[in-house]
């Protein structure tokens, strides 16, 4: 009896051999799968992202998309991303393996990037119409143990991941800004306040009384701002107002653990930068504060210090570090230009400007600086603290911000993953 038991079990063990090396098979090619899938995805979000944030209302923004695209899977930048345990480059084939990345797919509205495969909605008619992209990769991974089943001998899994990316509903909070606000010149106007899309202004500091310098030459009108205070006092690299002015102009607003120093918010009360204010229009000149903003401005058309700007506290060393626009050219049409964004300035548009007094922040908008007359420059010393600017309405997405917490139904907003 003892012996019969001991037969029997011998018996089944050599019969779950095969079950259980299956199970491990399984296990093994399928977390393998799972893994190298993971790796399609984190590339195809990649791929998304870089492009949806070139979609700045160009007639070469999709170019611009498709070529950035292409980064993050490529080797030259020493980090592209890989699957199969990183080993393979996605795209090429290692001649057992294929994988492709399409060219991305562009569309004007999001639920028309959402839909998949042949039922997609139609694509964006243009360029500068489009806001949202779909990036599709495709790549064959090695089986270890199911190739050795008869149906899948000799045969690879072949993978799909996709990712949508595109340009958010209208910020309610605005990070990484120009700090200067306007006032509206229609408050009948929500979309534009007043603005007209493809129209020079001069923006000029907003000097008290009479007298006012008037609009540069080919704009249509002076349009009055403030810099915001945004001073931080605690910042060691730009210690001084002058300085952090510059920053702002050449950079916008930067990080900040306050987010009040580097950001505003549709509804939130910002103040005037303190003493900028008190200048009247006949004095013709413009505080230091002014004049560091502006000469940061000056530093998206040339390379270097700006002319008059010398006296401005570190500011050799922080030029340096500012590249002028790769478009520096006099553009009448916005749809014609072809920069990398530097050009690009956000403003707050405010209830009212005032010496001392509360402004609340209504919404966000966004024009092209211009350089100067028959020039691809600007001029930094004007002392009425004046640049031209072509309005362009919310083009460009922002760094960084927040939807929530408002109701704005038209705005700039911000690159996020939709899938």
């Amino acid at each position: 009896m003892w012996r019969a038991r001991g037969s029997t079990s011998i018996q089944l063990l050599v019969l779950l051999v095969p079950v259980i090396f299956a199970f491990m098979g399984f296990a093994v090619d399928l977390g393998r799968l799972y893994m190298a899938r993971a790796e399609l995805k984190t590339a195809a979000n990649a791929m998304a992202l870089a492009a949806a944030a070139e979609l700045i209302g160009t007639n070469t923004s999709t170019n611009a998309a498709e070529t950035v695209s292409r980064l993050p899977i490529t080797e030259a930048n020493g980090a592209a991303d890989k699957y199969d345990y990183g080993a393979l480059t996605i795209g090429e084939s290692n001649g057992t393996l294929l994988s492709e990345a399409p060219a991305p797919e562009f569309y004007d509205a999001v639920a028309s990037a959402l839909e998949a495969g042949e039922t997609a909605g139609p694509q964006a008619s243009g360029s500068d119409t489009a806001r949202h992209v779909r990036v599709t990769v495709t790549a064959e991974a090695p089986l270890t143990f199911w190739k050795m089943l008869p149906l899948l001998q000799g045969q690879n899994a072949t993978l799909r991941a996709e990712a949508v990316a595109g340009v958010s509903a209208p910020l309610c909070t605005a990070c990484g800004i120009e700090a200067i606000a306007v006032e509206p010149l229609s408050t009948e106007d929500p979309a534009d306040f007043g603005f007209v899309a493809g129209t020079r202004y001069t923006l000029g500091y907003n000097c008290q009384g009479n007298g006012a310098p008037g609009p540069l030459t080919g704009t249509v009108r002076r349009v009055p701002y403030l810099l915001v205070q945004k001073y931080n006092s605690s910042d060691q690299v730009f210690p001084d107002e002058m300085s952090q002015t510059f920053r702002i102009g050449g950079l916008g607003l930067p990080a900040s653990v306050a987010r009040a120093l580097s950001c505003m918010a549709v509804d939130g009360v910002e103040s005037g930068w303190s003493e900028t204010t008190a200048l009247t229009c006949q004095n013709v000149r413009v505080p230091g504060q002014v004049l560091g903003f502006l000469c940061g401005l000056a530093t998206r058309f040339v390379s270097g210090v700006p002319n008059g700007c010398e006296n401005v506290a570190g500011v050799e060393a922080a030029s340096s570090a500012l590249q002028p626009d790769s478009d520096v050219e006099d553009r009448e049409v916005y749809e014609d230009y072809t920069g990398n964004r530097r050009r690009v300035i956000t403003v707050a548009i405010v209830d009212t400007l005032g010496s001392g007094e509360a402004m609340t922040v209504l919404g966000f908008r966004q024009f092209l600086l211009e350089p100067n007359i028959n020039s691809t420059e600007l001029d930094a010393t004007d002392t009425g603290g004046r640049f031209a600017a072509l309005y362009i309405g919310s083009k460009m997405p922002l760094r960084g911000g927040t939807v929530a917490g408002c109701s704005v139904a038209s705005g700039p907003g911000k690159v996020v993953l939709h899938r």
